[in-house]
């Protein structure tokens, strides 16, 4: 039974609730409720506790609480979820992983028939089959143009038909149609439309994004940094590495041609002094790999042979 008081009361209530869940949530979940019955919503209540709480109510009051709660505490992020509180949405507050939580809500779909003058929220296909109705019933399929025959004396479709495209009304002959074939096209829950997260307010799709996308994403927005910085001569953390390594190149190309030099130009100018020492020092490597790998397969020969000697002095024959 529901709570008594004045309207009065039960605004300063509503109000007191809605203030408490900011203070304590820093996550929030904006859902679209169409189609969401009473029996639905307290199913999908129990279902998300204790973590989270589900929260509906009147845009009016909605936006009204959270306006006060911003000139009361004085922080006005919170304010982001006002432009979203439009048409019939609700509120879960959670404390858990955005990402389970989501996937929780989800879960409490409910299957519901085409009513008439609905518009449907996705493509309704009446597949192919026997349907069980007695030649009577034809009608309806001549109607809506499905190809059907008659078979051991029912109607029995005989090629999948989409009966209705998602964003076109139910029509009376169609929602007929579909609750005598016993068909129930569509299903509602609570849809996730918001995520707010501590000030922040995004897509829920952002919620898919994996690991590996996020760090490649942000790579290329280095890269996109650094290489904006470089052009427009603008020093970053971007760019700082990719600076340093040019002015590297820059004075290593003043010393290879000039006198001057400092230790890391050594080594490029010996090389570009005699380039035959480095070529002999990597010859010498080479064949020292060689005969150690040949002196290792020898090793193996020779223990190859010495075992098949001693079986040879065992007596044991591959004829005997």
């Amino acid at each position: 039974m529901g709570w008594k008081g004045t309207k009065q009361e039960k605004k300063e209530a509503y109000d007191k609730k809605l203030c408490d869940l900011l203070d304590e949530y820093q996550q929030i979940f904006i859902c679209i409720a169409d189609n969401v019955g009473s029996q639905q919503l307290q199913n999908i209540r129990r279902g998300l506790r204790p973590d989270s709480t589900v929260l509906m109510g009147k845009n009016t009051m909605m936006k009204r609480s959270v306006r006060a709660h911003a000139e009361k505490t004085g922080n006005d992020a919170f304010l982001e979820l006002v432009p979203l509180l439009v048409g019939n949405v609700g509120l879960i507050f959670t404390k858990g992983d955005l990402k389970e939580v989501r996937d929780e809500i989800a879960k409490y779909k409910v299957g519901a028939p085409a009513r008439v003058g609905l518009v449907a929220p996705i493509d309704v296909v009446v597949p192919p089959g026997n349907t069980g109705l007695d030649p009577s019933q034809t009608s309806f399929f001549q109607v809506l143009n499905i190809p059907t025959k008659i078979n051991k004396g029912t109607v029995e479709i005989v090629a999948p038909v989409e009966l209705v495209k998602v964003g076109e009304k139910v029509g009376s002959s169609e929602a007929a149609l579909l609750a005598k074939l016993n068909i129930r096209p569509f299903s509602y829950g609570l849809i996730v439309h918001k995520v707010y997260d501590a000030g922040s307010t995004f897509d829920p799709k952002v919620l898919d994004l994996e690991d590996d996308q996020l760090v490649s994403a942000f790579q290329a927005g280095v890269a996109n940094v650094a290489a904006l910085s470089l052009a427009a001569n603008y020093p970053t953390l971007a760019s700082l590495p990719h600076s340093i390594v040019n002015a590297y190149k820059n004075v290593l190309a003043i010393a290879v041609e000039t006198e001057y030099s400092f230790p890391l130009a050594e080594p490029v100018k010996e090389f570009l002094k005699d380039p035959s020492k480095f070529l002999a020092a990597a010859a010498a490597s080479a064949p020292a790999e060689s005969a150690s790998d040949s002196k290792a397969e020898e090793k193996k020969e020779e223990k190859v042979e010495e075992e098949e000697e001693e079986d040879e002095d065992m007596g044991f024959s591959l004829f005997d």
